[in-house]
């Protein structure tokens, strides 16, 4: 299915917060209440809208353990987005948050837009950490703030796609420069018109006949 754009997600956080399930829950609607450690990296993608526009979503999601640290490094690098998630049951995960986002600023690209988020808000009752500490470090760092459920599904849609949508809004006020991929953004058919929008499709696509 041919797209605008396609925008590459990495989803961030200690190990045991959520991310696999959360993804799970975008990419498939389902969850998996077991879900075995994520080695390395594993990858997911589903197609959306904005703006009457199809865009692509490739996210990779990176294990949590500091052993793989460096290998989620790498995947910074050409990241559009970043969910950066939290267990709102585990004060830990929250107070480790600050450390993910020293990883992400220092080798991502300064543009990337950056998505916290509060998970496992159907556990209310076990709350170690409240929502207005969420907000209140979204606020100082910059970055958009959810709480959600990849259990119940609530927020996970409105997560990657409000972070998609700021990305795309970043596109139409010219913050990057769409032909350079490694803002983790790439143009497909059906993107942007001009020769470079163009040329960039082709490429990008394999020159494979429009579909």
């Amino acid at each position: 299915m041919s797209y605008a754009y396609l925008f590459k997600y990495i989803i961030i956080g200690d190990t045991g917060v959520g991310k696999s399930c959360l993804l799970l829950q975008f990419t498939d609607k389902r969850f998996q209440p077991v879900h075995d450690l994520t080695i390395g990296v594993e990858f997911g993608a589903r197609m959306i809208t904005i703006d009457n526009k199809p865009l692509k979503l490739q996210i990779w999601d990176t294990a949590g353990q500091e052993s793989f640290r460096s290998i989620t490094r790498s995947y910074y690098r050409g990241a559009a987005g970043a969910l950066l998630v939290y267990d709102i049951t585990r004060r830990e995960t929250f107070n480790h948050l600050a450390s993910w986002l020293e990883d992400a600023r220092q080798h991502a690209n300064a543009n990337m837009t950056i998505m916290l988020i509060g998970n496992k808000s159907d556990l209310d009752h076990r709350r170690a950490v409240t929502t207005e500490e969420g907000e209140q470090f979204a606020k100082e760092h910059g970055l958009i703030f959810m709480e959600a459920s990849a259990k119940t599904a609530q927020n996970v849609e409105e997560a990657f796609i409000k972070t998609a949508a700021t990305i795309y809004k970043k596109i139409e006020d010219g913050v990057f420069d769409v032909s350079n991929e490694s803002y983790g953004i790439k143009v497909g058919y059906g993107g942007i018109p001009g020769p470079s929008g163009g040329r960039d499709g082709s490429t990008s696509q394999g020159g494979g006949c429009c579909g």
